[in-house]
């Protein structure tokens, strides 16, 4: 049995969560918090931003179960709409009384019950160490294939910061703990970037190192119809990803200011792979496919690199089997 530790009550991690429409998510969420076993205490704050479906009830009912360790704010006018895009830095980040802060969406979850305590006994014992990740298995909602896991690396690691800025592989949100001292002050590249999760590795790899656990810890779905990476699909979608491009290159030049210019070359090498990957994602195969860019190709997976030869030079085959996948989509749903 974990040794308690002094001061009961004043939380040593401060789990922050978004919601908006995870009303058939969020019980998993709450749930992977609560079974968190741990020789520390720790809260919740959770921050719904005027859910249209049931999700503002579910989260009042656990708060009720729990007053003490679960903190919502439940806003009953969507403040994304009004130009709130990140709303932890709004209204989780300022109220978190933890050391440390945990991140999860609220339609992902975490599967292991010691999570929390593996982490933070680790950045406990590693003052230098500014972020602490692990690997996640990938949910898709509608049950189509995807890669599997979120596995950024092989092994337990240590991270250079270089490293985190300038990745093949992103990390899982819900596998992010980092000091709370990080966000104490926001610095521009982290309010004005259209993501929340990046800006908060380009800070920690400010700080100092990261370290991994090769472990899957939590869930991350996929195809969640509230998540912004579908809300970025719809309407003029070669326009979003232009405009999502230009955001990130910014984020990472404000960055490389930010830091003096320490990270330059990991800094520039990221948001060209950002650039890369829109090229990737609105299908401009003659510059993927260009030598020019093969380091970062050869970073995409077996299975990507496998459609992007099937639809280049087999088109007949790329559609027969693109419409034989939707098909089976349609038959599951």
């Amino acid at each position: 049995m974990r040794e308690e530790r002094k001061g009961k009550g004043t939380p040593l991690v401060s789990i922050c969560c978004l919601t908006y429409n995870h009303e058939a998510f969020i019980r998993d969420a709450l749930e992977g918090f609560l079974r968190q076993r741990t020789d520390f205490d720790f809260e919740i704050l959770i921050y719904d931003d005027a859910s249209t479906d049931g999700t503002a009830r579910i989260i009042r009912e656990y708060a009720m179960g729990d007053p003490e360790r679960i903190r919502p704010i439940l806003q009953e006018e969507n403040q994304y709409s009004k130009g709130v895009t990140n709303p932890s830095g709004a209204f989780n980040f300022p109220r978190a009384r933890g050391k440390y802060i945990a991140m999860c969406e609220g339609d992902d979850y975490w599967t292991d019950p010691d999570k929390l305590q593996r982490q933070v006994d680790y950045l406990e014992s590693h003052p230098g160490c500014s972020l602490c990740i692990h690997s996640a298995r990938i949910l898709t909602v509608d049950g189509s294939r995807s890669d599997r896991r979120m596995r950024p690396y092989r092994g337990n690691r240590r991270i250079r910061p270089e490293e985190i800025i300038d990745k093949a592989c992103g990390y899982a949100t819900a596998s992010m703990v980092f000091p709370s001292r990080l966000v104490k002050e926001l610095p521009s590249y982290y309010t004005d970037c259209p993501v929340g999760d990046i800006p908060l590795q380009l800070m920690a790899a400010a700080e100092g190192y990261g370290y991994y656990m090769d472990r899957d810890m939590s869930v991350y779905r996929v195809g969640v119809a509230a998540s912004w990476t579908v809300q970025g699909k719809q309407g003029d979608y070669i326009e979003k990803q232009k405009r999502y491009q230009e955001q990130m290159k910014s984020t990472y030049q404000e960055f490389d200011k930010a830091t003096g210019r320490r990270f330059h070359r990991a800094a520039e090498s990221a948001a060209r792979r950002i650039w890369f990957l829109t090229k990737v994602n609105t299908r401009c195969y003659g510059v993927v496919r260009d030598r020019k860019y093969r380091n970062y190709y050869r970073e995409l997976t077996l299975r990507t690199r496998f459609y992007i030869r099937m639809e280049t030079g087999f088109p007949w085959l790329y559609r027969w089997l693109a419409e034989r996948a939707q098909r089976k989509r349609g038959q599951k749903g």
